[in-house]
């Protein structure tokens, strides 16, 4: 079977961005990318709701080949990888609207499923012995697999930053069990992996 992975960064208050939704208000390291990038790495699927794929889209694609700046941390040795593991890698996105264009430099490796059939598809391809389907971004998708229990663990990486208010990182009540805490040397980022709890959510 395969496992579904969820890999978000989050504050040390528990938002996921801030009030307009900007997630870039967390430490987005170089700690942060190498973990993205060892997490893409480790799957065979991507699957994104549709503002991340849009973001990701706009933004991932021309990064493994853009023009060198040594004094650019975005186009650093490990972007520039994740790029062209994301390039590559399937996509499957979870919207009923979304079209991708074919001009998009995704539209050939990207399937849309509609949302009503996301939970029945990931139950299918669990199934699978296959390479993890990994979560980046997109709450609303993965809060709502979590609830079905087609979650198997929470890859977290906490920022050391309180924003006080903000866009919650959970939906709905959980119950998770922690698996693992890891420190990352030089960064005041914190990696904790959770797998499903024995217990009902509570509430």
């Amino acid at each position: 079977m395969c496992n579904v992975v969820v890999n978000n960064i989050v504050s040390l208050d528990g938002f996921y961005a801030d009030e307009g939704g900007n997630p870039v208000v967390l430490n987005m390291d170089q700690t942060f990318d190498a973990y993205n990038l060892e997490r893409i790495k480790a799957a065979g699927t991507v699957l994104l709701g549709r503002t991340s794929f849009e973001g990701f889209g706009s933004y991932w694609p021309s990064i493994a080949d853009a023009p060198a700046d040594p004094d650019n941390p975005e186009l650093s040795p490990d972007n520039r990888e994740l790029s062209r593991v994301f390039n590559r890698i399937p996509k499957v996105v979870v919207s009923d609207s979304l079209q991708v264009p074919p001009e998009h430099p995704w539209a050939g490796t990207t399937t849309v499923i509609p949302r009503a059939d996301a939970a029945d598809w990931v139950a299918r391809e669990k199934q699978k012995d296959d390479a993890d389907i990994v979560i980046f971004a997109s709450r609303t998708v993965w809060n709502g697999l979590l609830s079905q229990g087609l979650v198997d663990e929470l890859h977290l990486t906490i920022s050391p930053t309180v924003l006080g208010t903000g866009q919650p990182l959970f939906l709905g009540p959980a119950s998770l069990q922690l698996l693992d805490v890891q420190p990352f040397p030089g960064s005041g980022n914190v990696l904790l992996r959770y797998g499903p709890g024995d217990g009902p959510a509570p509430g």
